[in-house]
């Protein structure tokens, strides 16, 4: 498969010296997919390649439920009945804190940017709760992509174990873009972890850690026109030279 390296706009051509950099600065949350379907070879050979990802002491502490098919349909539509029943949703719980209990400035700002320029693209104004739950509810149907991988971790593990565990996402991530394929993270499942465990039948020792959608990117969709921001290097560096 020939793939075109072409740099994001943001990105000057001359800084990205192999395939590797290309995969990282083009990477993208999806949020339209195509109904191709991904080969199961291709989705064995990412996670094989993201397998060498490191961790502390060895300890590869994931594991990923693959859903395609009438089993990912099931899966989305269980978590829908919940997701479109205000009582129902109201019951749900998040297996960790994700997010910080109260958000601040540069956070609160990115934050709101990504979620306004989103909806900007697609027409919703800020009062349609219709349209946004709507939308949101996408994440449950997994954008249209015909892939979705479940995460999950040991209960016993610390939570160093959440960092090594993110580099075994991006390596998911880049080893897609590799193959011309586009994923989206998405932390929007935890609130229905419960929902995930019934009926993908993941034992309680293990928590859920996040989903993903993989597929290819759907280019007549405008949402996948959004580009986030991302801070200057020197906004996040500090450097000791003597």
């Amino acid at each position: 498969m020939s793939i075109r390296l072409a740099p994001p706009p943001s990105i000057p051509a001359d800084t990205l010296c192999s395939a590797v950099d290309w995969a990282l600065a083009s990477r993208r949350s999806i949020r339209a997919f195509l109904p191709d379907p991904v080969a199961r070879e291709d989705v064995k050979a990412i996670l094989e390649v993201a397998r060498y990802c490191a961790s502390g002491v060895n300890t590869q502490p994931w594991h990923v439920y693959v859903v395609s098919g009438t089993a990912k349909d099931r899966l989305s539509d269980a978590i829908m009945r919940v997701y479109d029943d205000p009582s129902l949703t109201a019951e749900q719980d998040e297996p960790y804190d994700y997010y910080p209990q109260e958000w601040v400035s540069p956070y609160l700002d990115r934050r709101r940017k990504v979620g306004w320029d989103l909806y900007g693209l697609l027409g919703i104004e800020k009062a349609d709760k219709v349209r946004m739950h709507a939308q949101h509810g996408r994440n449950y149907t997994f954008f249209g992509a015909p892939v979705g991988l479940m995460f999950t971790i040991d209960r016993g593990m610390g939570r160093g174990s959440l960092i090594d565990y993110g580099m075994f996402l991006q390596s998911i991530m880049v080893a897609a873009r590799a193959r011309g394929l586009d994923t989206c993270p998405q932390a929007a499942f935890n609130k229905f972890h419960r929902v995930i465990a019934s009926e993908l039948g993941i034992p309680d020792g293990q928590m859920f850690v996040c989903g993903m959608s993989l597929g290819y990117a759907d280019h007549d969709c405008i949402e996948n026109a959004l580009v986030t921001d991302r801070t200057a290097v020197s906004d996040f560096t500090t450097l000791y030279e003597e």
